[in-house]
């Protein structure tokens, strides 16, 4: 079994690499990328992203002491938004990155939210937390970069409280053929080269635009997300489908 486990693939950008590297592999993509990382998705993006997080926050609906999970969310801009609009609501934020954790935190504090946030470093597929002690869970732009997703998945169901909800912001398939073409043009060329100026990085960015083409459509999924134990599942397209938002309840 031990060896199977050394022998399983999976892929990091447009590259089979061995499971037991991925994390590696992508905790020193945001480490090198975590002080510009806010910027860049302003300028990937031309700021939509800022409409898509609020969106997911829309359709969310925080309430009035909630505690939320979010996943992957290093600088902590779902956390704040979350905290923002639910008075008396706590949020605990996780990612593999300490760099980003740290930048996170320094943006917390300039905002005067620390008091309501944690920030542990840890594992999509190992959450550190108890069952049933999570309201909300969410993960932004963050589930393409796990190993396995389907336990990812898992781990969301057994931490979120019966009636919890999932909520999952990534990018996702165009159905347009011609924005299909013009966006996988601009992703591929434009972004990487954004990355090298702004960032001094385009192989960072050369992955992060490689890890949305293998991220499963819209459809699919929604039938990952299913199979994990969630009911309701119902997916929005954000933008022609360049994002979408995935939900899901524990019920």
């Amino acid at each position: 079994m031990a060896d199977d486990e050394d022998r399983r693939t999976t892929h990091f950008g447009f590259r089979d690499v061995p499971e037991a590297e991925k994390a590696g592999l992508v905790q020193g993509v945001f480490t090198r990328v975590a002080r510009r990382y806010d910027i860049m998705n302003d300028l990937m993006s031309g700021g939509v992203h800022r409409l898509w997080k609020d969106a997911m926050m829309d359709w969310l609906a925080p309430r009035p002491g909630q505690r939320l999970l979010d996943v992957a969310g290093g600088t902590g801009d779902i956390a704040f938004r979350f905290l923002r609009r639910a008075p008396a609501s706590t949020a605990v934020v996780l990612d593999m990155t300490p760099a980003m954790l740290e930048e996170g935190r320094r943006r917390a504090a300039a905002r005067q939210l620390s008091d309501r946030l944690a920030w542990v470093a840890g594992d999509a597929m190992r959450l550190p937390f108890p069952d049933a002690c999570f309201d909300a869970y969410t993960i932004a732009f963050g589930i393409r970069n796990v190993t396995r997703i389907d336990a990812a998945l898992a781990e969301a169901f057994r931490v979120l409280r019966i009636g919890g909800r999932l909520m999952v912001l990534e990018f996702s398939r165009v159905a347009n053929p011609a924005l299909a073409w013009a966006y996988d043009r601009y992703s591929m060329n434009v972004i990487p080269a954004m990355g090298q100026v702004v960032a001094g990085d385009r192989e960072s960015y050369r992955y992060l635009v490689e890890s949305i083409r293998r991220f499963p459509d819209q459809e699919r999924f929604a039938a990952m997300i299913r199979t994990a134990g969630f009911g309701q599942v119902a997916f929005r397209n954000l933008t022609f489908g360049v994002a979408a938002l995935h939900s899901g309840w524990k019920l």
